[in-house]
Order: structure tokens, then C-alpha cells, then sequence
């Protein structure tokens, strides 16, 4: 792995854990637009540029990159509430694509890999497994 994915993934971690801390505390609009920047600063190392706006510009996910960035936008104009509820709209349209992979890694983390296997949870994974959120 280059310094500049492991940069980049340093970046994506902390804006996570920024983001977190701005819920935590209450919707904090400083806390969230540091975890909205170093988040998307931390995507574009990992991946690269052309990637990067590649996976945003494409016409699928148009609907999740534009409330994606209309809700940072709010977030940063000092309207967390409405900012972070279309900013999960957008991360939840932009990376449905992504839910089985993660589903599977989830499952091999111990805790949450016996919750993952119970047989309810089971199921509705088998049926969802790659299948995109309707919008």
C-alpha cells in the first residue's frame, strides 16, 4: 500500500470519528464539517482524483451526490439537522452498492458475526444480496 492510500485511509478514519463526535455532541456543525472534509480529502487519496469523480458523476448515483454535497453545504452554512439528514440520504444512495460487501465483513467480526447469522438477518441478506436501495 502506497503513503498516499494509507494517508488517505488515515483521513477517511478520522473524518469518521469527527463526524461521530459532531453527533455525539449534539449536532455540533464544527465537529461535522472537520469529519465531512477530512472524509471526502481521506476518499479522494485513497481512491484517487479521477476515480473519485468518476464514482460521484456517475448518472446512478446523481440523486445520492447531490444530497450528499447539499447537505454538506448545509452543514457547513451552521444547518446540522437538515445538513446530516440528507448527507445519510446521499452516503446510504451513493454506497448501496456496497451493502453486501459489507455484510460479509461484518459477519466475520465476532460479535457481530452470530448476530449476522441468525437466521432472520440471514434471509433478508440472501434476498437483498446485490440489489441497490430503491430511491
Amino acid at each position: 500500500m502506497s503513503d498516499r492510500k494509507k494517508i488517505g485511509l488515515g483521513l477517511t478514519g478520522f473524518g469518521v470519528f469527527f463526524s461521530f463526535l459532531g453527533i455525539i455532541f449534539f449536532l455540533d456543525k464544527g465537529l461535522l464539517a472537520m469529519g465531512n472534509i477530512l472524509f471526502i480529502s481521506g476518499v479522494t487519496l485513497t481512491i484517487g482524483l479521477k476515480s473519485t469523480m468518476q464514482f460521484f458523476m456517475k448518472r446512478q448515483n446523481y440523486k445520492g451526490t447531490l444530497s450528499f454535497f447539499v447537505g454538506f453545504f448545509l452543514v457547513i452554512i451552521g444547518w446540522p439537522i437538515f445538513g446530516m439528514i440528507l448527507e445519510a440520504y446521499g452516503f446510504i444512495v451513493l454506497f448501496s452498492g456496497f451493502w453486501p460487501t459489507l455484510a460479509v465483513f461484518i459477519q466475520r467480526i465476532p460479535i457481530l458475526g452470530w448476530l449476522f447469522q441468525q437466521p432472520y438477518i440471514r434471509s433478508w441478506l440472501d434476498r437483498n444480496q446485490g440489489k441497490r436501495v430503491p430511491v
